[in-house]
C-alpha cells in the first residue's frame, strides 16, 4: 500500500471547501464549531473517554456544558457504563446520527453528493441574514465546482 502525502491531499483538493461544509453542518444541526471539530476527533478514535474528552478540548474555547450538551443531544452516547467494581469509568462513542453527518461532509468534500438547496433540507437557504445570502453564494460555488 502506497503511503498517503501532502501532494495527494493537496491534489485531491479535500479541503477545498471544507470551511463552507463545516458552517452547513454546523447551522443545520445546531452544533458549534468545535462540537463539530471535536466530534471528528471523537470520530477518529472511535471509542473514548471523559478523560479523551478533556484532552480534546485543550484547543478549543471553553464550554462548560459541551459534554453535557452532546450527551443530551444524542451526539454522543455510553458504549460501556461503569459498574464500581471492574469497570471503573464509562466508555463512550459517537453516535449513529453523528457518524451519518461525518460520514455526509465527507461525500460533499470528495464530490459524491452536493450541499442541499432546498429550503426544506437547508435552513441557510431561507435567507434570513445577510451572512445566510452570502453563504447562499458559496454554497452554489461549491455544488458547481466539479474537480472537489
Amino acid at each position: 500500500m502506497r503511503r498517503l502525502e501532502a501532494r495527494d491531499l493537496r491534489e485531491s483538493g479535500l479541503l477545498k471547501h471544507y470551511r463552507i461544509i463545516r458552517r452547513w453542518a454546523c447551522r443545520n444541526n445546531g452544533l458549534a464549531d468545535a462540537d463539530l471539530e471535536l466530534l471528528i476527533y471523537f470520530d477518529c478514535l472511535d471509542f473514548f473517554t471523559r478523560h479523551d474528552y478533556e484532552i480534546g478540548t485543550y484547543t478549543y474555547s471553553w464550554d462548560k456544558m459541551r459534554w453535557d450538551r452532546l450527551l443530551k443531544e444524542g451526539w454522543i452516547v455510553v458504549w460501556r457504563k461503569r459498574n464500581h467494581t471492574t469497570q471503573k469509568y464509562n466508555i463512550y462513542k459517537v453516535s449513529f446520527k453523528c457518524k451519518q453527518l461525518i460520514s455526509r461532509m465527507y461525500r460533499i468534500m470528495i464530490g459524491d453528493e452536493d450541499i442541499p438547496t432546498s429550503e426544506r433540507r437547508n435552513i441557510i437557504m431561507k435567507g434570513k441574514t445577510y451572512t445566510d445570502t452570502v453563504l447562499q453564494s458559496a454554497i452554489q460555488n461549491v455544488n458547481q465546482d466539479k474537480t472537489r
